[in-house]
């Protein structure tokens, strides 16, 4: 028998795999023997230290102390990584909060916005009864630990707990520190594990006089100041060097809640807020009961700082821009120029709390906001509220409503660059979209009827409004508003009647558009900004680009003949001015919730939108053409100081105009008195030849194109005339031919 260990003819290479078995039992036998004689000698040495009883849980629960301890530093560190980052990069000592003293377009000094910092005094100079205030207030034993009071806080803990409440903190001045450098004001527990882990990297870079000084420099204490020096000087008018007793309580109570306990804000809980404080020194053996006596008897007077004139809404948007157009500069104290002009701005809110007191309560709304531009977008007047003083929410630039029908101003744009021109005929009708029908105002889903572009408009017809943006496409509608600077629209089957919100800001920036002849015409409130040293860091004119063509002239004008016709036989004859042509768009939301009316001048662009801050629907039949509209008008009136106003892309001088312009011709040619004279005779003389001129204008132009809306859907260009072919695309317009 052939034996298979062997290879025929070859048994030098012989495999002796009985040997290589034998080597392997072998080996792991006397592996295992040696794991077993160290293991067991190891349980020997170590069975002298075993634990029982009461000693082997206190020993087991030192181990898991130290490992929970171990992990729990490795959480606390990853967590504040990003802040170290931050500190790491040489950041903390400066604040990069802004700064900011604004001017109106003639350089003077019309509001600050920012923080009021000041940390020009040194620590020796600040009375030790501020500092005692700010100690026995907020951490008593500031210099006996290191960043963490754990006794101040398990006491802090007890006392909340005996309470039921809130009545101790317990952070310390470093915590507290390390919050206001590196930390949001959020309430977290990530937040909490950061600050404990920086208070204690200040404590080991700071002395305890550094870190007490950045803290009485860095802390917010209400009214837009930042430190003590800068509080007493906006509170008590005069260095905080020479503050008395209550003085130094009161500032010492701004510490917890500056917005609650600001004296300029609520006096009466400012006092409590000293009169605690003041128990606070008791408590802490700083003073004696009769030593802080006349502090009671004499509370602190504070000085009026607001100026009852201050263009508040507009500064606040001011402030918003200048830190946009300074970003990534690294400049903090600014001076900066505006666009504001305060006797609009008086004429805004005036007219605003005027149409709340006479209509809100009749029509159920409360609240509003009006906005006004100059064509290429700089900011004249912007009025947020109804009331500074009650709500600093500004709903002109971060209140998002439903525009309603002034939206189509969008639409139909739209359908114009798709090739449509005012004398379009379309019908009124609306395709479905899922389980939605368009509905007219009243109810009706259309007649049907066939009429021109420019009459739908006029009649705010929702159904055409529609179809046209399934017809163009709705994103082609939202591709236009993000070109004339709306964000956010979302395409829906109602997007055309104005369902997605948009502030009357971004509004009255998308219709300066059309006033701007096409142009982009963003809105800006800053004109230039110096630096701390007077050096000049923004120039609009120097850093912004030329304005680009946004959308084409022809759409601008065709868009501005088909506005006119809204005004002069729409919804919106409300906003008719008698000394020059208005173009606009009134807006009415589902409730009704929102009313809009938003138009320009050759001038100014307007917006007006009334409504309700908690949606509350307004009565029933409350329009855009009823309530914003007048509005407009009542604004307008008084914002057009001089009548000599430019032309509006698109439409024929206003009689008016005309009149104007040669009247200034006049009083140019003509020097004083005789000047004066001349035009008032001028004025008797030829106010029907004007008349006579502005008929011949329109005629002649052809831009009264657009029949009246009680007119035939295709009616005369011009009332008399018989009903012309379709204008060609390029045939001029009547300002052209004008020109010609």
């Amino acid at each position: 028998m052939k034996d298979w260990f062997f290879k025929k003819g070859d048994r030098d290479r012989l495999v002796d795999w009985l040997s290589i078995d034998a080597w392997l039992d072998s080996s792991l036998a006397d592996s295992y023997a040696r794991i077993s004689d160290w293991w067991n000698a190891g349980t020997t040495y170590f069975s002298r230290f075993r634990l029982t009883g009461w000693k082997r849980l206190l020993n087991e629960g030192a181990s898991e102390a130290l490992t929970m301890g171990a992990g729990g530093l490795f959480v606390l560190y990853a967590l504040a990584a990003p802040a170290l980052t931050e500190v790491e990069d040489g950041k903390w000592m400066s604040n990069g909060k802004y700064a900011v003293t604004f001017l109106d377009s003639q350089g003077n000094e019309i509001g600050k916005r920012g923080i009021n910092q000041n940390d020009a005094v040194p620590l020796e100079e600040i009375p030790d009864v501020l500092i005692k205030a700010t100690m026995a207030t907020e951490d008593r034993r500031f210099f006996d630990h290191y960043g963490v009071d754990f006794i101040g806080t398990a006491r802090a803990l007890f006392e909340n707990l005996r309470a039921n409440e809130v009545v101790q903190g317990g952070s310390t001045l470093t915590q507290q520190l390390a919050k206001n450098l590196f930390l949001s004001s959020e309430r977290s527990i990530v937040r909490k594990l950061k600050e404990v882990f920086l208070a204690f990297w200040l404590e080991s870079r700071l002395t305890k006089r550094e870190i007490l000084k950045m803290y009485l420099d860095r802390a917010y204490l209400g009214g837009g100041t930042v430190g003590v020096e800068a509080a007493s000087q906006f509170y008590f008018g005069k260095s905080v060097r020479e503050v008395t007793m209550a003085e130094a309580a009161m500032i010492a109570g701004l510490y917890k809640a500056p917005t609650k306990y600001a004296p300029h804000v609520n006096l009466p809980a400012s006092r409590a807020r000293t009169s605690d404080v003041l128990d606070n020194m008791i408590e802490a053996n700083f003073y004696t009961s009769g030593q802080v006596q006349e502090a009671r008897l004499h509370p602190a007077k504070i000085v009026e700082q607001r100026r009852t004139d201050s263009p508040d809404w507009f500064l606040d948007y001011a402030f918003e821009e200048i830190q946009r157009v300074m970003e990534g500069k690294s400049q903090f104290v600014l001076t900066a120029r505006t666009t504001v002009d305060l006797a609009m701005q008086k004429h805004a809110d005036q007219v605003l709390i005027s149409t709340v007191k006479s209509k809100g309560r009749s029509e159920r709304f409360n609240s509003g906001a009006i906005v006004s531009l100059d064509t290429d977008g700089a900011v004249r007047a912007l009025a947020g509220g109804p009331d500074y003083g009650e709500s600093q929410f500004n709903r002109a630039t971060q209140a998002k409503r439903q525009p309603g029908s002034s939206f189509k101003v969008y639409v139909y744009a739209a359908a114009l660059e798709h090739g449509m021109n005012p004398n379009t005929n379309v019908r009124d009708s609306s395709r479905s979209c899922g389980n939605w029908h368009p509905q007219n105002y009243g109810g009706s889903h259309g007649g049907g009827g066939s009429m021109p572009l420019w009459m739908a408009l006029a009649k705010s017809l929702n159904t055409v409004a529609a179809e046209l943006s399934f017809v163009v496409g709705r994103q082609k509608v939202i591709e236009l508003t993000k070109r004339v600077g709306i964000k956010g629209i979302r395409p829906s089957c109602s997007m055309a009647l104005g369902d997605y919100g948009i502030s009357p800001l971004e509004h009255a920036g998308g219709l300066a558009t059309f006033a701007n002849g096409g142009k982009r015409a963003f809105p800006y409130a800053i004109l230039e900004a110096t630096n701390s040293k007077g050096e000049l860091v923004y120039s609009r004119d120097r850093d912004e680009p030329p304005a680009p063509q946004i959308v084409s002239r022809k759409v601008a004008e065709q868009m501005n003949q088909m506005m006119w016709k809204v005004v002069t036989d729409g919804t919106a004859k409300a906003a008719s001015l008698d000394f020059t042509h208005v173009v606009g768009k009134t807006g009415t939301s589902t409730g009704p919730k929102d009313v809009w009316f938003v138009g320009f001048t050759g001038k100014q662009v307007g917006v007006v939108w009334l409504g309700n801050d908690d949606n509350r629907p307004m009565n029933s039949g409350t329009t855009g053409g009823h309530s914003a509209a007048p509005t407009w008008q009542t604004f307008m009136s008084l914002a057009h100081s001089r009548k000599n106003i430019p032309v509006i892309p698109g439409l024929p001088p206003h009689p008016n105009q005309v009149g104007e312009r040669m009247a200034d011709a006049a009083r140019g040619d003509q020097p004083g008195g005789e000047a004066r004279r001349t035009t008032s005779l001028m004025s008797e003389q030829t106010r029907e030849a004007l008349r006579k001129i502005g008929g011949a204008l329109r005629k002649v132009s052809g831009l009264d194109p657009l029949p009246p809306a009680s007119g035939p859907a295709n009616g005369p260009v011009v009332p008399g005339r018989g009903a012309p072919p379709e204008r060609r695309a390029d045939a001029p317009t009547g300002l052209e031919r004008l020109r010609q």
